[in-house]
């Protein structure tokens, strides 16, 4: 699929005025090569677009340098290193030389510990860096949302999906889009650490994994649900499947849930053709699908 999809995208940029793929004539090694190709086989072509090749390869050998270094990479499978390590992007923000910049001072932060202690680690270093304070709609990068010192929870959250990353940690940014009590939405932050996916509120430290504010909202949430970058062939259940990313669904892991079947039938009893049903939500004065 991958190779496919890099068929796709140069399809798509044959007519492209900026230097897209000439990144690949240069000499790389087969590392550098399949990060890129995994890369541009997925990306938005607006992130083809708007950044310059050599700043992907920048990135890449940064992460590729990351995971020389890094005691924990050895342990880390070859897919949840591509899906929840190399890409750069989190959710909508801009783009930015974050894990090229703040690699050393992370890394010296997080010396001779093991891949629990630095996730944990990370988060209070990440509390020290930025604070919540509710912003616009538009996401701020990491390296501005440190800058201002302060965003929303989904600032806190790409940001600190970032400094994860940035360490070798695979991470990623989950999100409930309503809460049932409230109205009002909420993102955090999963780590796999040693074979399991863990949460922990971004920016907001607890000593131990698994605790947050939100432990019991979240029990109470209907749908609870994550990005991963790519085509996606894990274990999560997938609510969409993309050309360029799988929406994966993680409500059982937050929520008591059940399978309901809905049967919808004619007045004669046949089944109804093309029914549609939805599950709707109150929230925010609307019923939210």
């Amino acid at each position: 699929d991958m190779h496919r999809m890099l068929g796709v995208q140069k399809d798509l940029t044959r007519n492209s005025q900026v230097p897209v793929w000439e990144i690949f004539d240069q000499r790389l090694t087969t590392d550098e090569e399949q990060a890129l190709e995994f890369l541009y086989a997925y990306m938005p072509l607006s992130d083809l677009a708007d950044y310059p090749a050599s700043f992907f390869l920048d990135n890449v050998r940064q992460s590729l340098k990351t995971r020389s270094e890094m005691p924990w990479s050895s342990a880390i499978p070859e897919d949840i290193f591509l899906h929840f390590v190399l890409p750069l992007r989190v959710n909508n923000e801009s783009l930015d030389s974050f894990r090229l910049k703040m690699y050393a001072e992370i890394k010296k932060r997080v010396q001779g510990m093991d891949m629990n202690d630095a996730a944990l680690e990370i988060n209070h270093w990440c509390h020290v860096k930025v604070n919540y304070r509710p912003t616009d709609a538009r996401t701020g990068s990491p390296l501005s949302t440190m800058k201002k010192t302060f965003g929303r929870c989904g600032e806190e959250s790409t940001f600190t999906v970032a400094a994860m990353r940035t360490a070798g940690i695979p991470a990623r940014q989950v999100y409930t889009p309503r809460w049932a009590h409230v109205d009002d939405n909420h993102a955090w932050v999963e780590v796999w650490i040693n074979g399991n996916w863990n949460y922990l509120g971004a920016c907001e430290p607890e000593p131990v994994l698994n605790m947050g504010w939100f432990d019991e909202p979240s029990r109470r949430a209907m749908l609870v649900h994550t990005r991963a970058y790519g085509r996606y062939f894990g274990q999560e259940e997938v609510l969409h499947s993309g050309e360029r990313f799988a929406e994966l669904n993680l409500t059982a892991r937050y929520a008591p849930v059940k399978t309901i079947v809905i049967s919808v039938k004619n007045p004669d009893g046949t089944p109804a053709r093309n029914a549609r049903v939805e599950f709707g939500l109150y929230n925010y004065a609307e019923f939210y699908s």
